[in-house]
């Protein structure tokens, strides 16, 4: 069956499209694979991942497609192929992962070959220099046993343990160029070529025999066994590293219950087959198969997978729900709205994809130095070779003791130079943080924001939706000269209210069911001019509505003072004769504050940033909510076309500008900010603008993101510090004849691993403030 290729369009004239590129080893690699890609007619971009094994190209569709990138990747000896629109339901990252796993079971049968093959040898040879010393050895090799057992023993790992690596360095010299298994082959040939040679012509009688020590046979199977057993430790980390991914498309289950057309019977199906508009069957317990909403039942639902927040929300008809999401205590029947690409588990999924396959800026002079490393290294090699030959010679050693000498340091210098930990060091901490991200509903979708979030000085906020919770809500009931009940006076407005689409009446109608009110039907219902509405209950006519509405200035005694700006009275009376209303009470409602922004603008504070309030409301309003989160510069009245200039302007000082936004009409805000962060829910994430994105909604994330940021800036650097001090010392070490082929092999194998596991140590950060 034909696989269609999977290609996201990024503008009308530029799509996307990701291949998957098995055969990378180290940075070189990626500088090869990337300039086959560049070379083709029609390509923008091309970013290759080694830690994922997958490149993430933009190209022109009417000059290229998926197909020719991968035959271009093909041809420069790397094995590729494009992705599937079937991505998003899990089997492309399946079979991602099965690759990853069958590479890595590789490793490990040959690292076992060659450690079985070489370690008991070396004892063997440590054991007879303890007990008999260098005459024992002499005897030895001469009287075969210890020397034919090395060369048997080496010759099989050269060949089985090392035909990996030769089958890439010869695929690169193909292609006539080079890569890190290059040098491996190299360094592993010297000390074996070199060793075969000086045997059987000490066999032979050629020269006199060589002791053990003189023979690098064990060295040759060592540097291949420790090296493959770098590469499977190595492996494994790189599994653990991308795992964020594999553990989101774990939340979707595999088997729905779909309900009958008449409802009175589900069958199991397939979540692949689900079509929009099914109708699903979620009990207690279990995971909310697609995205949807619920038409029958209620239930709390714990949305922690895509927002971070612990607190279960409650669901009922009418509610929006999310594919693997899981439904704690009541049954629900939900209709799909979404299938595929286009659920919001999909979403975030290829937004962690596309974050992992990018490239920071950091990673611009480690690609550039890649470029030229492997050619650099053999000229070094080259240069120690002739200077040891030539040292040799200068103090008359005898010819075994020079070519010993050559092979031992060529071979040191090849071995050690590996560049795989500099092409390991940023791929692999940049998937370790943005999958610790993704588990905390911070979603990365510009690596450049990593960057740019350390650097933040000043984080301007948006206020409706961003600090408040962006819908009018009750705060308040004043009774008319403080006598009655609250209770009463809410049910009467409700009642009146409750067929009103307005969004003050819909706060008053939720609210009077919240505190489980039984609303009743008004005999008549009218609207008074886009003043409030009149309703007849009981015979007697209610007024709910503005003070102009009932006849009054709006007071309702000395009750209502203190009331902040940024809140409406809507008034509540009995109509009267002659315009002698009776008024009840008034009913105080407002946009109110989310219920950690006091604490999240706090923990910015904290962090010694400052704090903008930028609104397009009444400068009232914008005040009293600045005045009770803690913000002392408020711009307010402020329309949303003139955000951007706000944010220029502040740049323009010399500030370094996050802007936190709903992401829809701040968008040309969140734009032209250093650091757009967009605050929204799961299901809208398609459509938020930021370069990061928050999806519970709550400003925690906001000092969350930029903590992670940090984090993660400081694990890159520490990467890179690590690549490339450990070369610049290795490898004069190496050169200088300090360093065995053996120790070196030891070295660059624990240099990948090294890299690999600090930036595994970024899951360790706490990115969420301690509690106060």
């Amino acid at each position: 069956m034909n696989t269609a290729v999977s290609t996201s369009v990024a503008s009308p004239d530029i799509a996307e499209t990701g291949i998957d590129v098995s055969g990378m080893s180290c940075a070189s690699c990626v500088a090869h694979v990337e300039k086959a890609v560049l070379s083709l007619a029609g390509v923008e971009q091309c970013d290759v991942n080694l830690a994922r094994g997958r490149a993430r190209v933009r190209y022109h569709p009417s000059q290229t497609s998926p197909l020719a990138v991968a035959a271009a990747i093909s041809r420069g000896g790397y094995e590729a192929t494009p992705e599937a629109t079937d991505d998003a339901s899990g089997d492309a990252e399946g079979k991602r992962l099965e690759r990853q796993r069958h590479e890595e079971s590789g490793w490990r049968r040959r690292a076992i070959v060659g450690v079985v093959l070489w370690l008991p040898m070396e004892a063997a040879h440590w054991l007879t220099q303890l007990l008999g010393g260098h005459a024992f050895h002499h005897a030895a090799a001469q009287s075969t046993w210890l020397g034919w057992a090395a060369l048997i023993c080496s010759t099989i790992a050269m060949a089985y343990v090392g035909g990996r690596f030769y089958q890439s360095a010869w695929a690169a010299l193909r292609r006539r160029t080079s890569n890190m298994d290059t040098l491996i082959s190299m360094g592993a040939s010297v000390a074996y070529g070199y060793s075969l040679i000086y045997f059987i012509g000490g066999l032979r009688g050629t020269w006199p025999p060589p002791s053990m020590h003189e023979l690098f046979f064990m060295e040759a199977a060592g540097l291949l066994a420790l090296i493959s057993l770098g590469h499977w430790l190595e492996a494994r980390a790189r599994q653990s590293a991308g795992s964020a991914i594999h553990q989101l498309l774990e939340l979707t289950p595999a088997i729905a219950l779909r309900a009958s057309d008449d409802g009175s019977a589900f069958t199991e199906i397939s979540v692949s087959a689900i079509k929009i508009g099914d109708k699903l069957l979620v009990r207690p317990g279990d995971r909310v198969p697609i995205d949807g909403v619920v038409i029958e039942g209620q239930s709390n639902v714990d949305e922690s997978m895509i927002s971070g927040e612990p607190i279960p929300i409650p669901r009922a008809a009418g509610n929006p729900v999310v594919g693997g999401t899981i439904n704690q205590d009541g049954r629900l029947i939900i209709r799909v709205t979404r299938t595929g690409a286009q659920t919001a588990l999909s979403q975030i999924i290829r937004l962690v994809e596309n974050a992992q396959s990018t490239k920071p800026p950091v990673q611009k002079l480690a690609d550039r130095i890649s470029a030229v490393f492997v050619p650099t290294v053999l000229a070094i090699a080259l240069v120690t070779g002739f200077g040891w030959y030539g040292w040799g010679h200068h103090l008359d050693w005898p010819a075994g003791q020079t070519w010993a000498a050559v092979a031992r340091a060529v071979c040191s210098v090849l071995i050690i130079a590996c560049p795989c930990a500099l092409g390991l060091a940023v791929p692999a901490t940049v998937m370790v943080g943005t999958g610790a991200g993704a588990r905390r509903g911070i979603l990365i979708r510009d690596i450049d924001a990593l960057q740019n979030a350390e650097k933040i000085d000043v984080v301007v906020l948006d206020k409706t939706g961003t600090i408040t919770q962006g819908k009018p809500a009750v705060t308040d009931i004043v009774m008319h000269d403080g006598a009655g009940d609250s209770n009463d006076v809410l049910l009467l407005a409700a009642s009146a209210e409750q067929f009103s689409a307005h969004p003050l009446a819909r706060a008053i109608v939720a609210e009077a069911r919240a505190r489980r009110l039984k609303l009743a039907t008004p005999e008549k219902f009218s609207s008074e001019s886009g003043s409030g509405v009149a309703a007849e209950i009981n015979g007697r006519t209610l007024l709910v509505g503005s003070a102009a509405l009932i006849g009054s200035d709006g007071a309702a005694g000395g009750h209502l003072a203190g009331i902040s700006a940024g809140q409406t009275h809507v008034h509540v009376a009995w109509r009267g004769a002659a315009g002698s209303n009776e008024r009840l009470g008034t009913i105080v409602i407002a946009d109110q504050l989310k219920s950690d922004s006091i604490a999240s603008i706090g923990e910015l504070h904290r962090m010694k940033l400052r704090t903008i309030l930028l609104s397009g409301d009444n400068r009232a309003a914008a005040e009293s909510v600045a005045r009770q989160v803690g913000i002392d510069d408020v711009r307010a009245e402020v329309k949303p076309a003139d955000k951007a200039a706000v944010i220029r302007e502040l740049q323009s000082d010399g500030f370094r500008v996050a802007m936190v936004g709903d992401g829809i009409n701040d968008a040309p805000a969140l734009a032209t900010a250093d650091l757009g962060i967009a605050i929204g829910g799961g299901s809208d994430i398609a459509r938020e603008a930021g370069d990061i994105v928050l999806l519970s909604g709550s400003l925690g994330g906001v000092a969350a993101a930029i903590r992670l940021s940090k984090g993660t800036m400081r694990k890159i650097r520490q990467n890179l510090f690590l690549a490339f001090i450990f070369n610049v010392i290795a490898i004069p070490l190496a050169a200088f004849g300090l360093v065995n082929p053996l120790i070196a092999a030891a070295a660059m194998a624990l240099s990948d691993v090294t890299v690999v596991t600090n930036a595994l140590l970024l899951r360790r950060v706490k990115i969420d403030p301690e509690v106060r």
